[in-house]
């Protein structure tokens, strides 16, 4: 029997859908993603710990669940928000419908959803928080959620559920999801077999993709860097590792010092939860690794860490950039790239320091994309180059940064 559940937003629209994947009375912050396919990526980005995902894309799950597409091991939002779900996948590595991995993992779902509607009242209002209240036909469980349902139906109590909604937040956040892509890690070999079958090789910065696996690896082969977690995808480290490059991982809470004593060619700062200005922390430990000269290739939250630690600010944003079709201006060339975003923050232009130039920007709203500094031997972008799942059009950036690599090295020598 299908079960309802309501999705009350904290400004008091109320939303009534269906219940699938696990059920009971959860509370995030709501965002939608624009992507056309990848919702396994989705779901197991670790940048969406906390939050309730809202599907754009009317039809989900329609490829089944593929564990060898996630990003790291398990889901980390909370909520998942879509307008159909597929109960019949259709794919020969499916291994299950996303019904069935919502339930075993915990993640509540609501479907059958005006998701265009709910949507646009965000696009106009701004990312808010929000509460899914979902039926499972158990009596004692559901007693609980019609309790939440009845307190907001009551005007008595309205205001003050509603308060309490929009009271909720995350905190630790990149502590909560650094390293849970470790599970899912595979050695170079692997990445490098899987490449081959799929033809999922580098892009370079003209477009062309290198088929040739040996040339695409032969510029990193003998350096290591260090892939600093703060809830890093794993297709990061793959890229890492098709480019040759030998990868460490260490977690959020790392020190500088035990970094700089593994010394590796380079640091890459990965993506992650949450409000960068959280992170004081990690924040001063990368100011001593910036001073450090180790080149520095950061993405999303590591863009944002890497700005704060260079003396800029970070400011949220009304409802963020989610999706696989963001276009990005390269300042440089004056060409415009399709990319895969997922961020709710961005580095305030008005307040670069000397030494950071902007590199890209967002060709819809003009916010910062890309840095490059020339006063240390870093770049960094806002997008996700590695792009699981989106266009490959950036890809030459972890290029990019061997090239930096290499280039630092000469100029000590």
């Amino acid at each position: 029997m299908v079960q309802k559940a309501y999705i009350v937003l904290a400004d008091g629209h109320i939303f009534e859908g269906k219940s699938f994947g696990a059920a009971g009375c959860i509370t995030g912050e709501a965002v939608f993603t624009t992507g056309m396919s990848g919702y396994l990526e989705t779901l197991t980005d670790p940048s969406y710990y906390g939050q309730i995902i809202v599907q754009t894309f009317p039809l989900i799950g329609d490829y089944g669940v593929i564990p060898a597409d996630f990003e790291s091991a398990k889901p980390h939002a909370r909520g998942y928000i879509v307008r159909e779900w597929c109960e019949t996948p259709s794919n020969f590595r499916s291994q299950g419908t996303i019904d069935a991995f919502l339930k075993e993992n915990g993640v509540v779902g609501v479907y059958d959803v005006d998701t265009r509607a709910l949507t646009k009242l965000i696009r106009e209002s701004g990312v808010m928080n929000a509460r899914i209240l979902s039926f499972s036909g158990d009596t004692a469980k559901d007693e609980a959620v019609q309790r939440e349902l009845d307190r907001f139906m009551n005007e008595t109590e309205r205001e003050q559920y509603l308060a309490e909604i929009q009271a909720a937040r995350i905190d630790n956040a990149i502590q909560a999801v650094s390293g849970s892509a470790d599970a899912i890690a595979r050695p170079a070999q692997e990445v490098f077999a899987e490449s081959a079958l799929y033809r999922a090789v580098p892009v370079t910065a003209d477009g062309l993709k290198i088929h040739d696996l040996e040339q695409a690896s032969r510029k990193g082969s003998g350096k290591k860097v260090v892939l600093w977690d703060f809830g890093a995808k794993a297709n990061i480290r793959r890229e890492l590792l098709k480019r040759g490059l030998e990868v460490i991982s260490v977690k959020s809470d790392a020190k500088a010092a035990d970094i700089l004593a593994l010394n590796a060619d380079g640091v890459m700062l990965s993506n992650g939860p949450g409000d960068p200005m959280q992170n004081k922390d990690i924040i001063a430990e990368l100011k001593t690794i910036t001073e450090s000269g180790l080149p520095i290739f950061g993405i999303c939250m590591g863009h944002q860490l890497l700005a704060l630690a260079r003396g800029a600010k970070t400011y949220k944003l009304k409802y963020g950039h989610r999706g696989e079709n963001q276009p990005v201006k390269e300042l440089s060339t004056g060409r415009v790239y399709i990319s895969s975003q997922n961020h709710g923050y961005a580095v305030d232009t008005e307040t670069l320091p000397p030494g950071a130039q902007l590199g890209f920007v967002n060709a819809n709203d003009g916010t910062c994309e890309g840095l490059v500094y020339t006063d240390i031997p870093a770049f960094s972008v806002q997008f996700h180059p590695e792009a699981a799942s989106g266009p490959l059009d950036t890809n030459f950036l972890f290029d990019t940064f061997v090239d930096l690599i290499i280039s630092t090295q000469n100029k000590r020598k």
